[in-house]
This record gives C-alpha cells, structure tokens and sequence, in this order.
C-alpha cells in the first residue's frame, strides 16, 4: 500500500483499510493494527505515541496500565472517556524482544510521518474542536516537527491546519517515575492539563 493511499468516508471503514497498511516496516512485527476509537462527533481527540504491548494483542488503545492512569485522570478532569476519540500517532506496536519480553522501541521521524496519513484522516473524519498530544511523538506527528513538551505544555497552541491543539505527557510517564510524592504531583499536573482542554473546547463553543 506504499503506492496508494486509500481513503475512508467514514470512521467504520478505516480500520479495516488500516490493517491492509504497509507504509512502514512496522506491520511486520505487530499482532495487528490498533485504530483510534471514540465517537464520530467526539469534540476532543487525544493522540498518544503507539499501542503498547496489551494494545498490540487486544486491538484497541489505551488498555494497558498507562491506559488505566489516562482513564483515572480523564475522570477526575471530569470527561468521560467515551465522549472522546483516542488514538495514536503510529498505529503499530514497535519493539524489541528481550527473552519472552517485548519491549516499547520508541518510533522515529519516517514512522511517524509514514503513519500520519492515518492520523490526518481520523482528524478529518472526527473533526475535532481540539487535538491533544500526550507525549513528544504525539508533537511530532501533530506539529510536523520536533518540539519539548516543557516549551508547548500549559497554553493552547495550533496544528500547521489551524486546529486548536494542547499538549501534555504521555501517562506512561506517570508509571515511570517512583516517588509517591512526585508521581502525585505529576498526576495532578495531567489531571489539569486535561480540565484546561475541557474548559476551553467549552468556553470555543
């Protein structure tokens, strides 16, 4: 499919185009593909980096333990996760396997920019109020370049097509950080991050 790029008219038809991709190496290893899902209608659309090994299997995103975190703070931010569309900016698990382990390999520029045609027709299906990036790779595919969370996080920015976009971490971030007391402070930070984006995708409308 490298020479052709199939193109949904809605977001039914997408998986199934999405697992005929073979635009980069990635298809080879993963179970499956893992599409974004979430309501046509949904006003905010969360972007991650890449299913994680128990997206990889169940073929769905956000499931595994990072999925549990972003699930918590979705709560406590006051928006239900099933009034979103959650997706990710490379829709292959890529890894390495160690032993009988398969560990996360973070995706590079040509992977994500390979997989950014699926991203963009999720975002032209959905045609969100606003676009949220958890996470550097997230930015990448969103922002077209490479961008610190720390220099874009805490005020609205624009994707290069004029869509409202916020940026935060990826909640695996929360997982990797093992003092109590910091990874409650962090969690709160996101728990923010994300009340900020429900407020201003209400106050747009």
């Amino acid at each position: 499919m490298t020479s052709e790029k199939p193109i949904a008219s809605t977001l039914t038809e997408l998986p199934s185009l999405e697992a005929q991709c073979t635009r980069c190496p990635l298809y080879r290893d993963a179970t499956q593909v893992v599409p974004g899902e979430g309501p046509a209608n949904a006003r905010i659309m969360f972007v991650g980096e890449q299913p994680g090994d128990k997206e990889d299997l169940a073929g769905h995103p956000f499931v595994g333990p990072a999925g549990k975190m972003f699930d918590k703070a979705l709560a406590e931010a006051g928006i239900a996760r099933d009034t979103v569309f959650v997706t990710n900016a490379v829709k292959h698990f890529k890894h390495e396997l160690r032993g009988k382990k398969r560990l996360h390999r973070r995706p590079d520029a040509f992977e994500i920019d390979r997989c950014k045609w699926w991203l963009e027709q999720e975002s032209a299906l959905v045609k969100p109020a606003a676009l949220v990036a958890l996470g550097a790779t997230a930015v990448r595919s969103l922002m077209q370049r490479a961008a610190t969370i720390s220099a874009l996080r805490g005020r609205p920015q624009q994707t290069p097509d004029g869509t409202l976009l916020f940026v935060t971490i990826h909640p695996s971030y929360l997982l990797r950080i093992r003092d109590s007391d910091d990874r409650t402070r962090e969690f709160a930070a996101f728990v923010d991050d994300l009340a900020t984006v429900r407020k201003e995708v209400s106050r747009r409308e």
